[in-house]
């Protein structure tokens, strides 16, 4: 059965200059989806992106009622550990109600932004057509530069040997300009963090 984790985790205070700073979060896909082009994954996103990507949604998918991202306070204290985990915990289950949705699956900024660190102009050029990549080309490269998974490489070691491993899958409609094909890929919940 196909399952996808998603885990929004580890805020950290990132400097922007001497005068304004943000935070960003880790978040770690792990799956075996055939809509993934990678199987595990581990980007670092600020909440202006997660912003980005739920207005590119909503846009794409006029008739989803999207969920909601934590609501942006002028209280929100970047060194109150409440207000972090709060924000935390709300882009964790905004990711994991997305990812249950198999029309929004289907979209390619989507995986670019869980799968790259690509910024969100780079994300729009790359769905374009407008860059001599394409999203599955972005997915494998970042991938490649930044490999911390070594179970993944054994998965891929094995599927060489084996027809009926697929680690390597690339997924329907994640074409350059082709993100709106549905690809027939089903999201069980994400597990909770433990």
């Amino acid at each position: 059965q196909e399952f996808v984790t998603v885990l929004v985790r580890d805020p950290r205070i990132q400097k922007e200059d001497s005068w304004h700073s943000y935070i960003d979060y880790e978040i770690f896909i792990h799956t075996n989806s055939i809509c993934f082009t990678r199987k595990t994954s581990c980007v670092r996103r600020r909440f202006r992106e997660f912003v980005w990507l739920r207005q590119r949604l909503q846009s794409n998918a006029v008739l989803i009622q999207l969920p909601e991202l934590p609501s942006k306070t002028p209280f929100f204290n970047m060194n109150n550990p409440h207000h972090v985990d709060h924000r935390r915990q709300g882009l964790q289950e905004f990711l994991e109600k997305i990812l249950q949705d198999v029309l929004l699956l289907s979209d390619s900024r989507l995986h670019l932004f869980l799968q790259t660190q690509l910024s969100p102009e780079d994300m729009e050029a790359c769905v374009s057509g407008q860059t001599k990549y394409s999203v599955a080309d972005a997915i494998h490269s970042f991938a490649s530069l930044n490999r911390r998974f070594p179970i993944e490489d054994e998965e891929r070691k094995k599927g060489k040997n084996d027809a009926d491993s697929d680690s390597e899958s690339s997924s329907s409609g994640l074409g350059p300009s082709d993100d709106s094909i549905s690809c027939g890929c089903k999201a069980s919940p994400a597990s909770e963090e433990s």
